[in-house]
Parts: C-alpha cells; sequence; structure tokens
C-alpha cells in the first residue's frame, strides 16, 4: 500500500516559509493533482515528498512509515520531470535500462521489462534511436518508461507536459490517464493548468502561497468552492465576481455596486441584512435577456461556431463574461442584459472570502 500522508509539513528557505504547514491525505491508487499559480509551491511539495527537498517541519508519512530522515532513492518512488531529463548519449533501451543497471537487475529481466514497457508505451519502434532523433511526445513517453520500468509504489510528475504543443498535451493527458488505470499505482502530477487538474485527477490539491486552500474531489471544488480564489480558479472561464451589499430590508435581494439589484434564491443563504458579499456566477450560467438584470457593456466578442464568448463589463468596472451555446448576434460595443440562473449562484463574504454557506 503507497498512500501518502502530509502532516503539518513546513519548507523554509532561511526566514522565508514556502510551505506553510499543510495536512494532506493521499489514499493508495489515487491520482491526485496539485494546481495552482505559479510559485503556490506545488513542485516544492512534490520535490519534499521525493526527498530532493528536505523538509523543514511535519511529517512525510508513505505507506504508513514516516520518511523525512530516507534518502529520495530509498523512498520507493519515481519522478518524471518538465524536462524529460534523457540521457542524451543514450539509446532510448540505454536510458530506459539504466536505473535497473544501477541496481544489478539480471540482464534477461531488464530486457523483460524494458520490452513490455515500451510496448505498453508504443515505443518499442524506437528502442535504438537517441533522445535527439524523437519527438516532444516521444521524449516524454521515454521519461514516463524510464519511471514505470522501476515499477515504484508512487509516481511523481512535475509538469511533464508544459513542453509540448496544445495538441499534443491533449493527448499525452490522456495517456498518462490511461497508464494510472492499468497500472493503479499512487499518482502525483503537478500543473498550473487546472483543465489538465479536471480532466485527469481523483482527487485536486488547490494551492495558494504556500497554503491549501481546498482538498477534494474535481467536480466537488468547481460546484461547492470554499472560497473566491478557489471559485475563480477551478473552470475556464473563470467565474464571474460582482460586488454588492444585502438588502437591510429585505435578504433576499442583492444591491450591487452599480446601484442595480438582484434577486438571491429564495431559499437563502446564511447572510444578513446589510452585510456586504460577493456574487458568483459561471459564464455558462448567465442568461440574455430584453430587459431588467444586469446591463453588461460588450468590449469583445468570439464566434466558435458551436459556442460564443461575450466579454465586457459592469457599470462599475466589473470585468464580465457569458458563455452562450452556438452563434449570437451580439456585436462588440453593444449594452446587454443579462441575469444569473438562481439556483447558479455563489455567494462570499467579501471580507473573508469564504463561501457563504445555505441556511
Amino acid at each position: 500500500m503507497a498512500s501518502i500522508e502530509l502532516k503539518q509539513a513546513r519548507k523554509s528557505y532561511g526566514v522565508v516559509e514556502v510551505i506553510k504547514g499543510i495536512d494532506l491525505d493521499i489514499q493508495h491508487g489515487e491520482f491526485c493533482v496539485f494546481v495552482g499559480p505559479s510559485g503556490c509551491g506545488k513542485s516544492t511539495l512534490l520535490r519534499m515528498i521525493s526527498g530532493l527537498e528536505p523538509i523543514t517541519d511535519g511529517d512525510i508519512v508513505i505507506g504508513g512509515e514516516v520518511v523525512n530522515s530516507i534518502p529520495a532513492a530509498d523512498r520507493g518512488l519515481a519522478m518524471v520531470f518538465q524536462s524529460y531529463a534523457l540521457y542524451p548519449h543514450m539509446t532510448v533501451r540505454q536510458n530506459l535500462s539504466f536505473g535497473l543497471e544501477n541496481i544489478n537487475t539480471p540482464r534477461a529481466e531488464i530486457n523483460e521489462k524494458v520490452d513490455g514497457v515500451a510496448k505498453m508505451l508504443q515505443i518499442d519502434m524506437l528502442l535504438d534511436r537517441r533522445p535527439k532523433d524523437l519527438s516532444g511526445g516521444q521524449r516524454q513517453r521515454v521519461a514516463i518508461g524510464r519511471a514505470v520500468v522501476r515499477e515504484p509504489r508512487v509516481f511523481l510528475f512535475d509538469e511533464p507536459l508544459s513542453n509540448l504543443d496544445a495538441e499534443l498535451r491533449v493527448d499525452m493527458r490522456g495517456e498518462i490517464a490511461a497508464l494510472h488505470r492499468r497500472l493503479g499505482n499512487t499518482m502525483i502530477y503537478v500543473t498550473h493548468d487546472q483543465v489538465e487538474a479536471m480532466t485527469m485527477a481523483d482527487k485536486i490539491a488547490v494551492l495558494r502561497l504556500g497554503e491549501l486552500e481546498q482538498f477534494g474531489r474535481p467536480l466537488d471544488l468547481y460546484n461547492r468552492p470554499d472560497n473566491i480564489f478557489v471559485a475563480g480558479f477551478i473552470g475556464s472561464p473563470k467565474m464571474n465576481f460582482i460586488s454588492g451589499n444585502v438588502s437591510a430590508d429585505n435578504r433576499e435581494v442583492l444591491e450591487l455596486e452599480t446601484g442595480e439589484t438582484l434577486a438571491l434564491p429564495a431559499t437563502g443563504y446564511a447572510q444578513r441584512p446589510g452585510e456586504a458579499v460577493t456574487l458568483g456566477i459561471r459564464p455558462n450560467h448567465m442568461q440574455q435577456v430584453a430587459d431588467g438584470g444586469v446591463k453588461v457593456s460588450v468590449r469583445s466578442v468570439e464566434q466558435l461556431g458551436g459556442e460564443s464568448y461575450l466579454y465586457g463589463s459592469l457599470g462599475g468596472g466589473s470585468a464580465m463574461t457569458l458563455h452562450l451555446p452556438g452563434q449570437t448576434d451580439v456585436e462588440l460595443g453593444q449594452t446587454i442584459s443579462v441575469i444569473p440562473e438562481p439556483g447558479e449562484i455563489h455567494l462570499f463574504d467579501t471580507e473573508t472570502t469564504r463561501t457563504l454557506r445555505m441556511d
């Protein structure tokens, strides 16, 4: 069993604390994605788990064993790097074999494992080539194969697809997800791309400034974000946010920064009359109406054939994005009226940025 548990894990460089006491429990066989903006600490956290970065405080537990003082080579993990890190003077076969040779694996066993992994990853026709003769996608398969052939307890991926073009990234993330289903090992994958996180993960850990903002299943984070940051980071295009105050005499009415009003769900959030709140609504949960609602000044229109995106702003300056099915006749510079779908509204405390829960 290769579960991974972080207990108040911290990492400091001098007086600068970059990982600030993270608690996390990844079950055996889960595909967990660390996601967040650049500089949030996701790669540092992965390197702490791998043993490439010493932990400053707290515990890292792998398979029930505290591994803080265990060297990286003895943790039973395999890491796939963004740069591939292949040996340029070696053939593909030699790159795949190298780690097994270092632990004195019998040659017949090495050949059997290398041939099996190469066939699984569809690189068996490339075994005699060197890295310079491979495409980016082929190099990435070799890097993954080098990890697989070692039969580790846990796979660690550090932004492995960021050097590939968009179409190849889509293909490769499908292959990595399929590899996880075949092998069943625990996998931790670092990315700044929330689309990768949503499409690949069993669980997502959203990080910001060295802290864990939320951990859970992809659709749970999408449908029930804990705060404004998670709501804005998970989902593409990002969620729209509108500032306002709950009406002093009717807490089911939101008085917006523009002077307009919106009706809140009759079931009611746990907001108080007069409270400053932020309304969140996803671009695909906005409806265009003939009149009433909120006025949006359209500054950009993207027609994609099967769907359309409108980018504009409210009277108070807040940005607003609408996702409409099919094609639209709305033009640049036009002012339109929109309303949010009542059941899709999210409310956040403006001061704490935390989600206001339903009564």
